[in-house]
Protein backbone atom coordinates (compact mmCIF):
# COMPACT_ATOMS: atom_id res chain seq x y z
CA UNK A 1 0.00 0.00 0.00
CA UNK A 2 1.27 3.50 -0.83
CA UNK A 3 2.16 5.81 2.08
CA UNK A 4 -0.68 8.27 2.68
CA UNK A 5 -2.97 6.19 0.47
CA UNK A 6 -6.21 7.14 2.13
CA UNK A 7 -8.51 4.12 2.19
CA UNK A 8 -5.76 1.93 0.78
CA UNK A 9 -6.99 1.86 -2.81
CA UNK A 10 -4.23 0.97 -5.27
CA UNK A 11 -2.65 4.03 -6.91
CA UNK A 12 -4.60 6.38 -4.59
CA UNK A 13 -1.85 9.03 -4.53
CA UNK A 14 -1.24 8.80 -8.26
CA UNK A 15 -4.94 8.96 -9.11
CA UNK A 16 -5.64 11.87 -6.74
CA UNK A 17 -2.54 14.00 -7.36
CA UNK A 18 -4.69 16.54 -9.20
CA UNK A 19 -6.59 17.13 -5.94
CA UNK A 20 -3.50 18.23 -3.99
CA UNK A 21 -2.49 21.88 -4.02
CA UNK A 22 1.06 22.90 -4.81
CA UNK A 23 3.46 24.07 -2.11
CA UNK A 24 3.72 27.75 -1.19
CA UNK A 25 7.00 29.44 -0.37
CA UNK A 26 7.10 30.95 3.14
CA UNK A 27 6.98 34.51 1.72
CA UNK A 28 4.00 33.64 -0.52
CA UNK A 29 2.21 31.98 2.41
CA UNK A 30 2.64 35.19 4.44
CA UNK A 31 1.26 37.29 1.58
CA UNK A 32 -1.67 34.90 1.09
CA UNK A 33 -2.49 35.04 4.82
CA UNK A 34 -2.51 38.85 4.66
CA UNK A 35 -4.97 38.81 1.73
CA UNK A 36 -7.14 36.22 3.51
CA UNK A 37 -7.32 38.61 6.48
CA UNK A 38 -8.64 41.33 4.11
CA UNK A 39 -11.26 39.06 2.56
CA UNK A 40 -12.54 37.38 5.75
CA UNK A 41 -14.40 40.41 7.23
CA UNK A 42 -16.07 41.14 3.87
CA UNK A 43 -17.41 37.60 3.60
CA UNK A 44 -18.46 37.66 7.27
CA UNK A 45 -20.45 40.86 6.66
CA UNK A 46 -22.08 39.45 3.52
CA UNK A 47 -22.93 36.21 5.33
CA UNK A 48 -24.51 38.15 8.21
CA UNK A 49 -26.52 40.15 5.63
CA UNK A 50 -27.57 36.88 3.93
CA UNK A 51 -25.96 38.00 0.66
CA UNK A 52 -23.97 35.19 -0.88
CA UNK A 53 -24.79 35.30 -4.58
CA UNK A 54 -21.69 35.46 -6.81
CA UNK A 55 -22.51 38.92 -8.27
CA UNK A 56 -22.80 40.56 -4.84
CA UNK A 57 -19.68 38.81 -3.54
CA UNK A 58 -17.71 39.82 -6.66
CA UNK A 59 -18.66 43.51 -6.32
CA UNK A 60 -17.78 43.55 -2.60
CA UNK A 61 -14.33 42.05 -3.26
CA UNK A 62 -13.65 44.32 -6.23
CA UNK A 63 -14.12 47.20 -3.75
CA UNK A 64 -10.98 45.91 -1.98
CA UNK A 65 -9.05 46.79 -5.13
CA UNK A 66 -8.74 43.35 -6.72
CA UNK A 67 -9.25 42.96 -10.45
CA UNK A 68 -11.31 40.18 -11.92
CA UNK A 69 -9.23 37.55 -13.70
CA UNK A 70 -9.50 37.65 -17.47
CA UNK A 71 -8.37 35.01 -19.91
CA UNK A 72 -7.48 35.27 -23.55
CA UNK A 73 -9.11 33.24 -26.31
CA UNK A 74 -6.42 30.60 -25.74
CA UNK A 75 -7.46 30.23 -22.07
CA UNK A 76 -4.25 31.77 -20.76
CA UNK A 77 -4.52 34.35 -17.93
CA UNK A 78 -4.69 37.86 -19.31
CA UNK A 79 -4.59 39.95 -16.13
CA UNK A 80 -6.50 40.22 -12.88
CA UNK A 81 -6.32 37.82 -9.96
CA UNK A 82 -9.87 37.44 -8.57
CA UNK A 83 -12.34 34.73 -9.57
CA UNK A 84 -15.86 34.52 -8.11
CA UNK A 85 -18.29 31.88 -9.33
CA UNK A 86 -21.26 29.77 -8.31
CA UNK A 87 -20.83 26.85 -5.94
CA UNK A 88 -20.02 23.47 -7.47
CA UNK A 89 -23.08 21.47 -8.41
CA UNK A 90 -23.65 18.08 -6.84
CA UNK A 91 -25.91 15.14 -7.45
CA UNK A 92 -28.72 15.14 -4.85
CA UNK A 93 -31.97 13.16 -4.83
CA UNK A 94 -31.45 11.95 -8.38
CA UNK A 95 -30.67 15.34 -9.93
CA UNK A 96 -27.89 17.87 -10.34
CA UNK A 97 -28.22 20.70 -7.78
CA UNK A 98 -26.17 23.91 -7.49
CA UNK A 99 -26.38 25.21 -3.92
CA UNK A 100 -26.79 28.93 -3.24
CA UNK A 101 -23.50 30.64 -2.55
CA UNK A 102 -20.25 31.77 -4.08
CA UNK A 103 -16.76 30.35 -4.45
CA UNK A 104 -13.85 32.78 -4.36
CA UNK A 105 -10.33 32.27 -5.67
CA UNK A 106 -7.65 34.94 -5.45
CA UNK A 107 -4.29 34.32 -7.08
CA UNK A 108 -1.79 36.03 -4.76
CA UNK A 109 1.37 34.70 -6.45
CA UNK A 110 2.02 31.91 -8.95
CA UNK A 111 2.40 29.57 -5.95
CA UNK A 112 -0.23 31.06 -3.59
CA UNK A 113 -4.01 31.45 -3.49
CA UNK A 114 -6.74 32.52 -1.15
CA UNK A 115 -9.73 30.22 -1.55
CA UNK A 116 -13.05 31.00 0.08
CA UNK A 117 -16.76 30.38 0.01
CA UNK A 118 -19.86 31.95 1.45
CA UNK A 119 -23.21 30.17 1.60
CA UNK A 120 -26.35 30.04 3.71
CA UNK A 121 -24.89 27.82 6.46
CA UNK A 122 -21.39 29.32 6.79
CA UNK A 123 -18.36 30.92 5.16
CA UNK A 124 -14.68 30.06 5.15
CA UNK A 125 -11.44 31.65 3.97
CA UNK A 126 -8.26 29.56 3.57
CA UNK A 127 -4.91 29.76 1.80
CA UNK A 128 -3.40 27.11 -0.44
CA UNK A 129 -1.06 26.56 -3.33
CA UNK A 130 -2.66 26.24 -6.77
CA UNK A 131 -4.04 22.93 -8.01
CA UNK A 132 -2.33 21.53 -11.13
CA UNK A 133 -5.40 21.68 -13.39
CA UNK A 134 -7.80 24.14 -11.76
CA UNK A 135 -5.68 26.92 -10.27
CA UNK A 136 -6.98 28.24 -6.96
CA UNK A 137 -10.13 26.10 -6.90
CA UNK A 138 -10.06 22.53 -5.61
CA UNK A 139 -11.10 20.24 -8.44
CA UNK A 140 -14.25 18.18 -8.04
CA UNK A 141 -13.92 14.46 -7.32
CA UNK A 142 -13.01 12.39 -10.32
CA UNK A 143 -15.25 9.44 -9.54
Amino acid sequence: MEPGAGDGAPHYNENNGYRRPGAMSPASATDAAREADRIRPVLKRLWEQKKWDPATVRVALLHLGYEEERTGSNGKPHGGTLMVRAMNSRFTDGREVTPEGALVGLRVHTDACVTAFVQKSNYEVTTNGPYPETGCFEPPSGH
